[in-house]
C-alpha cells in the first residue's frame, strides 16, 4: 500500500503523489488509484487547481513512475466519477453514453486519459466511475445523517434529479473485482442498479432514522452557498445504470437503497 505518510507496517511505501519514482512500485502485480481531494466545497480557482491535481497530476505521475519500471503491473484500477456525463435530467447512462460538459465531466475525462496511457506499458486499465458513495461515518452520509437526525434533511433543489449511488461495500468488492477479472476494461459505472431522486433519497433516509424529511434546500441558497459546485454536484442529475457489471454477471450485495442504508447506518442485513 502506497502512503502519503511515514509507512507504518512492512506492507506500506511511501509516495509523492507529485512526484515521478519507480521505486515504490517496484514489484507491484496491481495498482489501485483512488486518490482524490473532497469536491464538496466551494469551487475557488485555488480549490479547482487542488481537485483536479490530486486526481489528473496524481495519475499523470503514477503512469510516469510505471513507465520508468522494468515491468509494470499487470493492472491498474482507477476511480472516475459519473460526474464525466455531466447533468443529463432523466436520461439513462451506460459507459457508452457521451461524455458531457462541465468542470468535473472534463475533469474525468482527462482524468481517465491520463491513467489510460498505462495501457501502453502492458497494462489493464480500469476506470470506476462511482456514484455517490455511502458509508457510516464518511462519503455523502456524513454531513447529512446529523442533519437528518435533528429533523432538518430534505431534498436539494426540486428534487427531481438522479443520484446514482454504491454502498461502501459493493465498491470494495467492484475494485477487487476489477483487479481479477481480465474482462473488466475501460470504463465501469460503479453504482447500484437502482438510482433514485434525490427527493427519494431524503426520504428513504428519513426512513431509516425515522426523522421527518420535509426540510427542502432551495436551489438558489444553494448556488449561493456553494457557487458552481451545487449545479453540478447537488443539483445534477445522473441516471446510470451498471451495463458492464451487469454483462459480467456482478451480483450487487447492498441493489436498493433502503437496505444499504439499514445495513450502513443500522447494522441490518439485506434481504
Amino acid at each position: 500500500m502506497l502512503t502519503r505518510g511515514e509507512p507504518e507496517s512492512p506492507d506500506e511505501r511511501r509516495w509523492d503523489p507529485a512526484a515521478v519514482s519507480a521505486a515504490p512500485l517496484e514489484g507491484a502485480e496491481a495498482v489501485v488509484h483512488l486518490a482524490g481531494a473532497t469536491i464538496a466545497s466551494r469551487w475557488t480557482a485555488t480549490r479547482r487547481r487542488e481537485i483536479r491535481a490530486s486526481r489528473v497530476g496524481s495519475a499523470r505521475a503514477l503512469v510516469d513512475s510505471i513507465a520508468r519500471l522494468t515491468r509494470a503491473p499487470r493492472v491498474v484500477v482507477s476511480a472516475s466519477a459519473v460526474g464525466i456525463y455531466g447533468d443529463r435530467g432523466d436520461e439513462w447512462l451506460t459507459e457508452d453514453s457521451a461524455s458531457g460538459r462541465g468542470f468535473l465531466a472534463d475533469l474525468a475525462l482527462e482524468w481517465e486519459a491520463e491513467i489510460g496511457r498505462a495501457r501502453k506499458f502492458g497494462a489493464r486499465v480500469a476506470c470506476l466511475r462511482f456514484g455517490i458513495v455511502l458509508a457510516r461515518g464518511g462519503g455523502a452520509l456524513a454531513p447529512l445523517v446529523p442533519l437528518f437526525r435533528l429533523g432538518l434533511g430534505g431534498a436539494p433543489g426540486s428534487g427531481r434529479q438522479w443520484w446514482s449511488w454504491i454502498a461502501i461495500a459493493d465498491a470494495v468488492r467492484i475494485v477487487m473485482r476489477a483487479l481479477d477479472d481480465g474482462a473488466m476494461e475501460g470504463p465501469v459505472n460503479a453504482v447500484s442498479p437502482t438510482p433514485v431522486t434525490a427527493r427519494e433519497f431524503a426520504r428513504a433516509l428519513g426512513r431509516t432514522l425515522h426523522r421527518p424529511a420535509l426540510v427542502p434546500a432551495p436551489a438558489p441558497i444553494l448556488r449561493l452557498a456553494f457557487g458552481a459546485m451545487a449545479d453540478e454536484v447537488l443539483l445534477a442529475s445522473q441516471r446510470a445504470r451498471p451495463a458492464r457489471l451487469a454483462a459480467l454477471g456482478f451480483e450487487f450485495r447492498h441493489p436498493r437503497l433502503d437496505g444499504a442504508l439499514a445495513a450502513i447506518l443500522l447494522g441490518a442485513r439485506e434481504s
